[in-house]
Formats: structure tokens, sequence, C-alpha cells
């Protein structure tokens, strides 16, 4: 069961008891997941389960009845829930705790029933009723009395319903019909008619004749009856609902012979179930496998006419006594119970496809013993799993699904496979094909998981254009040893895999694509290009997301790929540029909050009115083409978006820091009379460049090297494709995790940090600009001389008083510009905000690391 089903379950059973308050349900759903065992049930547990629930229960033969009725029914994991109640049972506290929820309810829906409005009420016995209130509370008891009555929808509205479900499936192939004039002639059946006795001779009472003569017209009126006919003596009473066939006999007749005779008659009961099952299941709305089942049957009740026509011989020679037919009809007598069984079991499941299949498997385990029963329920298995078998060889050996009746294990979803670019939700991979798991056959449960990847990895290499069929392809044969099916579904699904495997890996070349595309780009492999790339787009980038022009952007892209040995990349043209509409934290912030409290307040908030900048908002996109983008889907892009850009903005953060050093070197040459401050903040400068380049050293070499060495033994081990796409999944978000994108404390915390160096670069790049004065200098400059010749003395004397007064100016300036702006105190401020910031994060990196046996995070508290 995955974490999803778990936090639904849980969630469904707080509110169906009203449990509002209290820790909620992911308190629950850690507890379930941390001591969940695997069980399973077996006939002894299920049994024993069973009789303590009926020794526990105050009314064991109702729950002993429904216990069968859901059996019947074929009802799956019914023995695990009867496990699960008895387990229940020996726990007081929860016993008593449920009762007193149950009684809280009660009290809840009575006060809610008082307070709305009756919709039925009865007059007090005082009153008297009028005859328009007697009508009306008529009308409300017929409609109550119908709707409880009417349990079984009439056959003709059943297959309307099942035919309007498979013709919206089958759009372009309408399923066949029978003509109606198959139902309109009832006589058709070889079932009882109602009203068409033969009984005409009214004046002969059967109890005024001999024996024998009763004897030989009772005899002949079982032989109608054995057929579907109403004798003179002996008559089927009509039908109701599903319940079998009851007959009313001569109360007349002499004991000795009606005893006989209700000793036979259950055979004409079983014989009357089967043949309108097979009627009714022969029709195509219920399928091929029913259809195959009816056929089977068909076959067996042709033997048995046989065997009544040779009994109606010897009745017209005379040689055919009440006890003769009695010992001729016995061994018929449990084939037809058998198959009257297994028709009445079929239709209370309303069973169809595999769940068919599952009860007659079932059934035929359960003969263990009998070896004539179980033999019949094999014969009637092998037939009925025919066509059933047919659409899994198809599935298994070729990657096609050809399932009008929708009674295969596997379903098909009309997904588009385009959108799995487009759509970060993208489902196409799980949904195109799903399992349905009332249509696995038991014995089928445990391949269920192969079958379905085994047609899946066949289904892509179809879309891509090339015809595969499994050179190991045998014809899958119904049999008790489950063992056959394992070994020819194994071969199948090796060779799927293999075929699949190598479609992608050599042809469709996916190792070159990660290694030699997305791990250059995404993860920031290539140094030259991107130094290339930040040069030629640093202008641009500083732009609000708005003003950028992209195709400027696409230009510069090309122009540093072309320039960097990124040129010798087969898939360059490949990669893309994307403007996102939030910056890097709103985006994680959002995908964290997912399934949590705050996940609806994060939706709800307005955006920021601050708009981004081209960096806040940039980030690479790559084309990826079916079916290589079955791996690396719009989810996997996604996730190398928020690493790349993560470590594109530590890049950016660390170019800064190195411009600030140079743009602060021309303050070198100024006397300026308080140097203190100015060497605080050039301390303070290489500290933020030191745990900036830290931080990227730790994510490049300490986190993405191992972590790409990993994925790529890990694919050249993989057998299969789900291999491929879990090894990757796990890389990214071992990256993420060990990034600190995963964690909303400490990506907020060094989000902080990031923002204080970029203030405090900008901060730096103003106050290098207030001081600025090249143009001045150069405008004061005479040392290279004018139009008229080289500079006089008197000229180069004027020049360096000049020269002398301008620094002084400037010296004077600066001291000015720090005493009023209060520079020094901004320097400190930068440094405390930094130093407590940097302080918080090592602090929550050294409790994550040890609570959580993050490991590798202590390696940034070591740098």
């Amino acid at each position: 069961m995955s974490e999803f089903r778990i936090h639904h379950d849980v969630n469904e059973l707080l509110s169906l008891l009203r449990v509002h308050s209290g820790e909620g349900a992911e308190v629950y759903i850690d507890l379930l997941q941390k001591n969940r065992t695997p069980y399973v049930t077996t006939t002894v547990s299920a049994h024993s389960a069973k009789v303590k629930i009926a020794e526990f229960s105050r009314t064991p033969e109702d729950f002993l009845k429904k216990y069968e009725e859901l059996k019947s029914k074929n009802t799956r994991h019914l023995d695990s829930l009867v496990y699960l109640l008895s387990k229940l049972t020996e726990d007081k506290e929860t016993l008593q705790y449920l009762q007193q929820n149950a009684k809280e309810r009660a009290e809840l829906a009575a006060n809610a029933a008082t307070t709305g409005s009756a919709n039925f009420s009865i007059p007090s016995s005082t009153s008297k009723i009028s005859l328009q209130e007697l009508e009306e509370l008529r009308k409300q008891l017929g409609s109550v009395t119908a709707n409880s009555s009417a349990q079984q929808q009439p056959l003709e509205l059943t297959r309307k319903i099942l035919r309007d479900k498979q013709n919206k499936k089958n759009s372009g192939q309408p399923i066949p019909v029978f003509p109606s004039w198959v139902y309109e002639r009832p006589a058709l059946i070889g079932d009882f008619l109602n009203g068409t006795s033969l009984s005409t001779d009214t004046t002969l009472p059967i109890g005024t004749l001999p024996l024998a003569s009763q004897e030989s017209m009772i005899v002949e009126d079982l032989l109608y009856v054995l057929i579907g006919v109403d004798g003179r003596y002996i008559t089927a009473q009509p039908l109701v609902g599903r319940q079998n066939r009851a007959f009313a006999v001569d109360p007349n007749l002499d004991l000795s012979i009606k005893e006989l005779v209700t000793r036979i008659l259950p055979v004409a009961a079983s014989y009357s179930a089967v043949t309108r099952f097979i009627e009714e299941k022969s029709s195509f709305e219920y399928g091929q496998v029913n259809h195959a089942l009816a056929a089977a049957m068909r076959t067996l009740i042709k033997e048995y006419m046989i065997l009544i026509t040779q009994l109606e011989h010897l009745q017209r020679q005379g040689l055919l006594s009440l006890q003769k037919l009695w010992f001729y009809i016995q061994p018929t007598m449990r084939t037809l119970e058998i198959l009257a069984s297994l028709a009445t079991s079929v239709d209370k499941g309303e069973c169809m496809g595999g769940s068919t299949l599952s009860l007659l498997h079932d059934k035929t385990f359960n003969y263990t013993g009998d070896s004539q029963a179980q033999e019949l329920c094999l014969y009637l298995t092998k037939a009925a799993s025919v066509p059933y078998f047919e659409i899994l060889e198809k599935w298994i050996y070729r990657g096609i699904i050809n399932d009008p009746y929708s009674e295969f294990m596997v379903e098909e979803h009309e997904l588009q496979k385009e959108k799995i670019q487009e759509d970060y939700n993208d489902k196409y991979w799980d949904q195109r094909y799903t399992v349905v798991q009332q249509q696995i056959p038991s014995f089928l449960q445990k391949m269920a998981d192969k079958i379905l990847s085994t047609g899946k990895y066949l289904n892509v290499v179809r879309e891509c254009g090339r015809d595969v069929t499994c050179p190991v392809a045998k014809e899958v044969i119904y049999t008790l040893k489950e063992r056959a099916y394992v070994e020819q579904i194994e071969k199948a699904y090796n060779y799927a895999s293999k075929v699949l495997l190598n479609f992608l890996m050599e042809e469709k070349e996916l190792v070159a694509h990660l290694s030699r595309s997305i791990k250059h780009y995404f993860l920031m492999d290539q140094g030259d290009f991107f130094v290339h790339f930040m040069d030629l787009t640093e202008e641009e980038l500083k732009k609000p997301v708005d003003d950028i022009v992209t195709t400027r952007l696409e230009a510069l892209l090309e122009l540093a790929l072309r320039m960097s040995t990124a040129n010798t990349d087969p898939f360059k043209d490949d990669l893309k540029i994307d403007l996102m509409p939030h910056d890097l934290i709103t985006q994680l912030l959002r995908v964290l909050a997912i399934e949590t409290k705050q996940e609806k307040a994060i939706v709800s908030a307005d955006p920021t009115e601050l708009t981004l900048s081209g960096l806040e908002a940039f980030s690479f996109d790559y084309i990826v083409k079916w079916p290589l983008s079955l791996i690396i889907n719009r989810k996997a892009l996604t996730r190398y978006q928020m690493l790349f850009r993560h470590m594109f903005y530590c890049k950016h953060v660390e170019r800064q820091l190195c411009n600030v050093w140079i743009s602060n070197k021309m303050a070198k040459q100024f006397s300026l009379h308080s140097a203190k401050w100015f060497a605080g903040a050039f301390t303070l400068r290489q500290r933020m460049l030191n745990f900036v380049q830290n931080i990227q050293y730790y994510m490049m070499f300490e986190v993405m090297e191992p972590t790409w060495h990993i994925l790529e033994k890990n694919l050249k081990l993989a057998s299969n494709i789900d291999d491929v796409l879990s090894h990757h999944t796990s890389f990214l978000d071992n990256c993420l995790k060990d990034c600190m994108l995963t964690n909303p404390e400490l990506l907020k915390i060094f989000s902080k940090l990031m923002s204080v160096c970029v203030i405090f670069t900008n901060c730096m790049q103003r106050f290098t600009q207030s001081m600025k004065l090249d143009n001045e200098m150069d405008r004061l400059t005479l040392e290279h001389g004018t139009m008229l010749g080289p500079p006089t003395e008197e000229e180069r004397v004027e020049e360096a008083a000049k020269k002398k007064l301008t620094n002084k100016l400037l010296a004077e300036h600066a001291d000015n510009l720090h005493l009023t702006s209060g520079f020094e105190a901004t320097i400190n401020k930068f440094d405390s905000n930094f130093s407590t910031h940097l302080l918080d994060l090592l602090d929550k990196l050294s409790v994550y690391s040890t609570n959580d046996c993050e490991h590798s995070m202590l390696n940034i508290i070591y740098r």
C-alpha cells in the first residue's frame, strides 16, 4: 500500500468517526508506516477469525449469513478484514471507544432528523385519517416497499447498462447485439414457462388411481420437468429474484412416491438455474469469459439431455420405473448441483472476466479431495480462461490490448504522451495502463505487476514504430500448477525489459543525453560555457523579467554554446531559455507545502509586489522527445531546474563579490583618514566569498559528483526501465535533499544569507561609484600634453598642485560620506547579520545531521 493510499484511508476513517481534534492524520500515518508488517491470510487463520467473531457477536447467524453472502460474491480482501475485526474484538479499549463513538454519532443523526423536516409522518392513533391522507400513506408505503424489493434489475436493463459502458469504451467498434426476437421468444430458453402446464384432465385426480398408474404418470411428468417443461401433477413455481426454482407436487400423490419425487426434483431445480445462466451469459454484453463458460456448460447440458432422451426411450417401452429413474439420474445430480452452484455464485458476484476466473479457480481448489467435482471445475475453468489468455498473450508478447468487454486485468486510458513534456503532474507512465484489481484472476495475483510492466515495455517500443514479437512466446493454458504461468511470464518480462532498455540506451542514447547535456548545463559541469554565458548576459539579466527580450537571450545562449567546448555536444540545440514566474524560494516552498497545513496559505497568498529580475527568474529548459521523455519527464526537468537555479544564483553572488574586490582596488590609492572600516568591509567581503565558494564546492564535488557516479553505476546494472526511473528519481531526490532544497528551515536561512551578500555587494558598489572621479582626473591630467605640444614646466607644477588638491578633496569627501551615512555602522550591521545567519545555519545543520543521520551535511560544517 502506497503512502498516499494510507494517507487517504486514515483521513477517511477520521471523517467517518467524526474525529476533528487531536494531532491530525500525520501522526497516525507515521505510526502505521513504521509498524506495518506483511500478513498473508490462510484458510485456517480466516476460519478461526470467523469463529471468534461469531462467538463475540450478539447475532452470530446474521454475521455468518453475511459472511457467506460476501464469500459467494468473491469479495476481495474479505478474510483480511475478518482477521482485523477478530483482532479488534480482543482490544477492549478500542471497542469501548468505538461503542461510545457510535452512540455519539447516533445521537447526532437523531438530532439532525428531529430538526429537519419530516418526510414520512404517521398520524396518531387517536386521530381519524382522511381518505386523502390514507391514499398518500399508501403511496409512501408502496414506494418504500418497491425500493426495498427492487434489488434485482431486469435483465434487459442490465444488458443495456453493460452495452452502453462497452460502446463508450469502444467508440469506433460497437458491440454486436442479438436481435430482439431472441429475447421476445421465451420458449427458446429451455426453462419453465409460467401457465403452460400439461394438466388438462381435471376429472381424474391422481389419488384415485392405482399405485402402478400413479408411478407411471409421475415418471412421465418427471421426464418433462427434468428438461424444463411443467407436468400434469408437478409444476414449477414462479421465480422470486435469484432464488432456486421451487415445485408444487399434487398433494393427493401417494406418500411413498412423493418421497422419491422430492429427491429427484433438486436435479430439475439445478437444470433450471444452469439453463437460465447459459441463456443470460451467452449475450455479448456479459463478456467473452462468461460466454465461454456458458458454452462449456451448454456442452455438459447436451450430455444431460442425451441421458434424458435415453430415459424417455425406456419409458415408452415400459422399462422405466421410478426407482430406475432415481438410479440413472443420481450420477448427473452431483454435476448439475456443481454447475448450479457456480452459476449462482457468478450471478451473485456479478462477475465478469478475471473475477469469474478467480471464482472458478477458488472453487476448483475448494473441491480438493472430490476428484469428480474438481475435474468438472477444472474443465470449466480451462474453457472459460481461453479468451482471457488470448488477451494476456497479446499483451505480454506484443504489447497490445484487445479487450472490448473490459475483462482484462490491465486497463488502457486515453492519454497523450506529448503532455509528458509540458505537464509537471503528468502521469503517462503510471496511468496510461493501470491494473484493475477485481479483474486479476487469483492465480495471477502474484504476477500482476510483471504482467503490467511487460506489456508497457513492449508498447513503448511499438509506439516508436518498431514491431516487436516475443521469440519465446508460447500458448498459455490454465493449470493448477502456478509455476507454469510464472515461467512463461518471467520469460516474456525479461525479453520486454531487454528490448526497451537496449532501445533507450543504444538507439536513443539516454546516458549520452544525461551525461553530455543534462549534467553539463543543469548541474553547471561545463565551466567555460558558463563564464562566456554569464559575461554575455550579465547586463540583460539585470533587467526586470518583463523587460527582457527572450529572443535576445536565446541568441546569446547560441553564441556562448558556439564559443565554448559545449560546441562539440550533439544535443546542444535541445537547450532552451525559460523565464519562470516565481523565484526559486517561492517555487520550492510551494512544492514543500503540498499535503501540509501551509499549502492553502501559500497558494492563496497574493503574489509578491516586487518585480522579479531576470537573474531570479532565469532557468534552462530542455527539449526531450519520446520515448526519452519517460525518464527525463517534466517532473525530472523541474528538479534539474531547481538545482540549476540554486547553483546559478550562488555563482552570480560569487561574481558580484569578485566585482566588489575589483572595484575596491582603486580605493587603495587614496590616503583615507579612517581606513579601519574600509578594512572591515574587505574582511567581510572575503568571509562572504569564502562561504559562497565553499557552499558551491560542497554542492558540486561532495553532493553531485559522487551521486552522479552512483547513478552511472546503477544505470549500467539496471535490468529494466522501472529500475532506470527509480535510480534517476533517487539521484535527483538525494541531490535536492543534500543541497538543502527540501528543508524549509535550512532553505529560508540560506536565502537570508544570500540576500545579505547581495545587499552588501550593492551597497559597496554604490559607495565605490560615489568615489569615482575618474573623469575629473582625466580632465585635469596634462601629462600627455595638448595639441600645442608637450607641457611646459610651469604647467607641470600647476597640474601637481591640482592633483594634490583633488586627492585631498577626495579623501575629505570619503570621510564625510562615512560620517554622514554611518558607513561603519552599516558594515558592522552587515557583519552582524551575516554572522548570525551563518551560525544559525551551522546550528541547524548540526541538529539535522545528528537527528536525521544526514551525515553528508556535516561536510558543510567541516568546510
